[in-house]
């Protein structure tokens, strides 16, 4: 099994991609831009194997208007290098990543110009992977598109499109259940006529089902009949609906107890778990540690030494239960660990919590810095006790320290970034 997260990730440096807009797409800044987005893509590579993160979701925004006749740049052949060694790094690591083109990339459209334009955006993403070097293994998910007043017409029409595909697209191209269209039935059905592997979305099953009487655990067993050896393990996608959020949006993060409900009801080792939300890497770190049941100490040492500010700063009561739990080097539990550490980081604060933890920060500097640098601190530190600030200032101060003095450990936190 591989869990993975989507484009971005959150608390790493240097993966932060570019864009640009159209009145400045000229074809030197185009590839100016695609040069450093690999080089991310590069870095966030790096990140996922040296985290054990085998599940990835390729951004559609690495190359600049990456389908559009605005881009001429021969990004494929110019960067043919860079692609190669991110590819082999894919490979080597047995990653899995994918492509996901967005709402305006409709097949069954029934306007034409929307359906070449879509047949573009696939080729583009199509491109991607295949510069990467990658198998039959690495998809690209799209969505059935929209009902147009007659849905009967739409599926005929995605089905009709779908036949005019280039046999490389086909080659990658998975299906998806939405959240207000085609659910997993409909979805299903058109799968199993063209042959094409299913995605099997919890969140957008739960907001449009087909009815209440088959499970998640049946809907998803019929979806893997569709995942051919070729295609690699059946992937699915896993998100949590977001607290007083429109219907559908993602979580901020991914509660630990009910996605261990989930993983629990699947049963299984033979399927990949793409997650979506709003923390990226942070909950997939979380949700690998807590399925992992050769777990080390180690490994949650690690993340405590990231979180524990932001603990610190919400609630002192929580920071010292996590620390007592951590002591027992033998008898650990990464669930109950990842409990606790959601508790805290839900928690408010207060102005004395938020002082303490920057109090505790500012230990790393206390015998470093110049006096004027103590004086600004102090200063930030006391427009915020008497509520002239919010704690942003002192945080961001603080970050200029770690910065200038390169303590580490503290830029590896979330510290200044939660």
């Amino acid at each position: 099994m591989k869990i993975g997260y989507a484009c971005k990730t959150v608390g790493v440096s240097n993966t932060d991609m570019k864009s640009c807009t159209l009145k400045n797409a000229s074809s030197e800044r185009i590839t100016e831009i695609t040069k450093h987005n690999l080089h991310v893509l590069n870095n966030i590579i790096d990140y996922n194997i040296n985290n054990n993160i085998n599940l990835f979701r390729i951004s559609s925004d690495l190359i600049p208007f990456g389908s559009s006749e605005i881009n001429d740049v021969k990004w494929w052949e110019i960067f043919s290098k860079e692609l190669s060694l991110i590819g082999d790094k894919i490979k080597s690591s047995n990653m899995r990543v994918s492509v996901h083109p967005g709402q305006y990339t409709v097949l069954n459209s029934n306007n034409n110009d929307v359906v070449r334009r879509a047949i573009d955006d696939l080729t583009y993403h199509t491109r991607i992977l295949d510069s990467l070097g990658l198998n039959s293994q690495h998809k690209m998910i799209l969505h059935i598109g929209g009902a147009y007043n007659n849905k009967k017409l739409a599926i005929e029409r995605f089905i009709e499109n779908y036949k005019k595909l280039e046999d490389n697209i086909k080659y990658r191209l998975v299906i998806e259940n939405d959240d207000k269209i085609y659910n997993i039935e409909e979805v299903l059905d058109i799968g199993i006529k063209l042959d094409i592997p299913v995605i099997f979305d919890n969140l957008h099953h739960e907001i449009n089902n087909v009815n209440n009487i088959c499970s998640e655990k049946y809907w998803i067993e019929q979806c893997k009949s569709t995942w051919k050896k070729e295609d690699g393990n059946q992937k699915i996608h896993y998100s949590q609906q977001a607290e007083n959020k429109r219907i559908g949006s993602h979580s901020d993060t991914i509660g630990i107890k009910d996605f261990m409900v989930f993983f629990n009801m699947l049963d299984r080792d033979d399927i990949d778990i793409m997650l979506e939300v709003k923390d990226k890497n942070l909950s997939c770190v979380k949700c690998i540690n807590c399925t992992d049941f050769n777990i080390k100490i180690i490994a949650l040492e690690k993340e405590w030494s990231k979180y524990k500010y932001n603990v610190l700063e919400r609630s002192h009561s929580d920071y010292i239960k996590i620390r007592n739990l951590l002591k027992n080097k033998e008898d650990f539990n990464a669930v109950s660990f990842y409990t606790l550490l959601e508790k805290g980081l839900k928690s408010q604060g207060d102005i004395g919590s938020l002082v303490n933890g920057a109090l505790h920060v500012w230990g790393y500097f206390k015998n470093k810095t110049s006096e004027k640098e103590k004086h600004n601190f102090f200063k930030y530190l006391e427009n915020f006790q008497q509520q002239k600030s919010n704690i942003n200032p002192v945080k961001n101060y603080l970050n200029k320290l770690a910065q200038k003095y390169n303590e580490d450990y503290l830029l590896k936190s979330y510290y200044f970034i939660m």
